[in-house]
């Protein structure tokens, strides 16, 4: 595996801690101008700095409503329109967002939150506890697709204007961490019926302008407790890798997200920086049970034990990427390593696809996402293998929405390539396995993995919760419900002069401490 920062991120991150004291990192050099003739002395001018960025985005954003999508697309671009009660920094830790400070109760089933006050929303209107109180109970609703979240929460009191508490059934603790999520964003009640495509939030950017598949503008609020630096950020709609990188080249992009291909062309290269981050995230191909060959269990391993996972790291992602058995990413502390549990091994595969019954074979539909193009090298690759024990796959590429519609929500495939971007609490990042939950679009059911997620969410002792966890990663491994790929390293690629940006734990990109330095 590659290393997790070379030498060029290390740059860049020592230029950001040096500049954390400063709104900008302007320089000043000395211009030659034409007053020598009259006797004047060299003038000392200023070079302008730069106040506006562009990022490239490969997927156009499923709305702009946090409350009503699962995409990462989205939250990406509504973590800098909206605000949450708790925010999280890019080390993992908790900090107050909306919220100046929170308490939980002694029994752990009350967490009361002190408001900052003076907050704005894009309208002009002071944010209060009632907001607080709609957006949480607006997230519970039937329409929500995370309303399974946030069952455990019974009532939610708004004080007064600025105190606020929440009331659970249960034990959960991990509370916190759902307060932290781009979904849980803070909104106007009067403003609901337009937030897809005309959001109002209190967040340090304000939507100027959103063209579908071409680009989104953000301008700064200048209204916002801690102003961004920048005044405006404009992310591009680019879904070609090859045209993003001359963008970046030619000067009319300022960051793009990178395969491991494209890494020699900046590398060694003082006009740039590249910085390589181990992601809180997980690439699988998911099975769904309801198929009836899929839901034996044999018949899962032996496409598990049928595919060579280091091979198609190396060939779809160049080798940046951690192998895995289970759903669960190393860099997180509960993390139990389950890659012996199935090893590459074709023969065992085809002993497995006999037992259970398909030796004539067997044909599965594989639905991918067009707008992700490594996710569909990868089931190309992965079919290439499937074909050598028997299995036919037939290969389907999709438009993101229809992904999203009929394959994700609707449940309508039998395999699919797909990431899972990573979670604040272990429970968060494995909940989907739960046989009741909206996100379990695999059809997964397993009475042990359901009593698991049930009693870690009381459970205090951190040694049994930790025990819990990787018996719960052990039988994923052994059951698997998907062929656990990787966990991506990130790589992205800015212009020398960008400073302040920063990966974090969860998928978003937070725009407000970035800037240019000349």
């Amino acid at each position: 595996m590659k290393k997790l920062l070379n030498a060029l991120s290390v740059l860049m991150m020592v230029a950001i801690l040096a500049a954390c004291g400063s709104n900008n990192g302007a320089a000043s050099a000395p211009a030659p101008t034409n007053n020598t003739a009259a006797g004047g002395p060299e003038a000392e001018v200023k070079a302008p700095v730069k106040t506006e960025l562009k990022m490239a985005l490969t997927v156009d954003p499923d709305g702009l409503d946090p409350h009503r999508t699962t995409a990462a697309s989205t939250f990406q671009i509504t973590n800098n329109l909206y605000d949450t009660l708790v925010k999280v920094s890019s080390d993992g830790e908790f900090v107050p967002g909306l919220a100046e400070e929170w308490k939980i109760s002694e029994d752990g089933l009350t967490i009361a939150f002190k408001l900052r006050e003076g907050v704005k929303f894009h309208n002009g209107r002071e944010m209060t506890a009632e907001d607080v109180k709609f957006s949480f109970e607006r997230l519970k609703g039937e329409e929500s697709p995370r309303a399974g979240d946030f069952a455990n929460i019974i009532s939610i009191t708004a004080v007064d204007n600025y105190n606020i508490e929440f009331a659970t059934k249960a034990l959960d603790v991990a509370l916190v961490s759902q307060f932290a999520y781009p979904w849980t964003a803070i909104v106007p009640e009067e403003a609901v019926e337009q937030l897809r495509n005309n959001p109002v939030g209190t967040g340090p950017f304000k939507l100027e302008q959103w063209v579908p598949q071409q680009q989104i503008v953000l301008t700064r609020n200048n209204d916002y407790f801690t102003p961004a630096k920048l005044e405006k950020v404009s992310f591009i709609m680019m879904p070609d890798a090859t045209s993003q990188i001359t963008a970046l080249q030619s000067g009319e992009l300022d960051i793009i997200n990178v395969s491991g291909d494209a890494v020699p062309q900046f590398e060694n290269n003082s006009e740039y920086s590249i910085i390589e981050t181990q992601a809180n995230a997980v690439q699988v191909m998911a099975m769904n049970l309801d198929n009836e060959a899929l839901s034996d269990a044999r018949v899962r391993q032996a496409i598990n034990y049928a595919v060579d996972k280091q091979a198609l790291i190396d060939t779809v992602w160049w080798g940046y990427g951690q192998e895995i058995g289970s759903h669960y990413p190393p860099m997180l502390k509960e993390y139990l390593d389950t890659n012996e549990a199935i090893t590459y091994d074709p023969e065992k595969a085809k002993q497995l696809l006999e037992e259970a019954g398909y030796v004539q074979g067997l044909t599965l539909e594989m639905y991918l996402p067009s707008s992700y193009p490594n996710y569909v090298a990868a089931g190309q690759v992965i079919a290439d293998q499937l074909k050598k024990v028997g299995l036919t796959i037939n290969i389907h590429t999709v438009e993101w929405g229809f992904w999203l519609s009929d394959v994700y929500t609707g449940r309508k495939y039998d395999l699919t390539v797909t990431g899972h971007t990573g979670r604040l609490d272990p429970y968060a990042l494995l909940a989907r396995y739960h046989s009741e939950s909206k996100e379990n679009y695999m059809n997964y059911k397993n009475e042990r993995v359901d009593e698991i997620l049930t009693q870690v969410q009381q459970e205090r002792d951190e040694q049994q919760r930790l025990k819990l966890y990787q018996e719960l990663q052990q039988i994923l491994a052994e059951d698997v419900p998907a062929l656990y790929i990787q966990s991506p390293i990130g790589l992205t690629v800015t212009a020398a002069n960008v400073a302040g940006y920063q990966s974090y734990p969860i998928d978003i990109y937070e725009m407000k401490d970035v800037y240019f330095t000349n």
